[in-house]
């Protein structure tokens, strides 16, 4: 029941803030899972959030403050973020997580892409984690700013 909540959670609150971005993404570590939305805050930095599914359920909140064209390639850009990090299970983490990727946005409303999540865990244990590599697939609401 936790989990349903949690994902109605966010799908109200991608539908509330109007998000430009709606998908999925594949990773390892603790996220196998995440349903996964972005949030622009202008035309380079943006808040790229998840709610993970794996052995618990996490949420993650990233502000991506460098978003930028990669080169001369229409669509093609690379970011790198910060943000909270929380996982509900036993035992319960909280901290912080980075976040470095590259995505390609299609001239459909389609944009794909790789990152790499490195996170510290301050509370119940303090834990660094540097092996979550996740794919990520979203669909593009509206016109992408290119």
């Amino acid at each position: 029941m936790k989990k349903l909540l949690l994902v109605f959670s966010f799908l109200v609150m991608c539908y509330g803030l109007q998000a430009q971005e709606l998908g999925i993404r594949f990773g390892d570590g603790y996220n196998n899972v995440a349903i996964d939305g972005v949030f622009s805050l202008g035309q380079f930095s943006r808040v790229h959030a998840d709610v993970n599914f794996g052995h618990g359920v996490g949420v993650e909140a990233l502000w991506d403050f460098l978003y930028r064209p990669l080169a001369d390639v229409d669509g093609l850009h690379w970011y790198v973020g910060a943000g909270p990090a929380l996982w509900i299970d036993d035992p319960f983490y909280l901290g912080a997580a980075g976040e470095i990727g590259v995505e390609y946005h299609f001239d459909f409303p389609l944009a794909i892409g790789v990152d790499w999540r490195p996170i510290l865990w301050i509370i119940e244990d303090t834990d660094f984690r540097a092996d979550s590599f996740g794919i990520n697939i979203r669909y593009v609401f509206g016109n992408v700013d290119r």
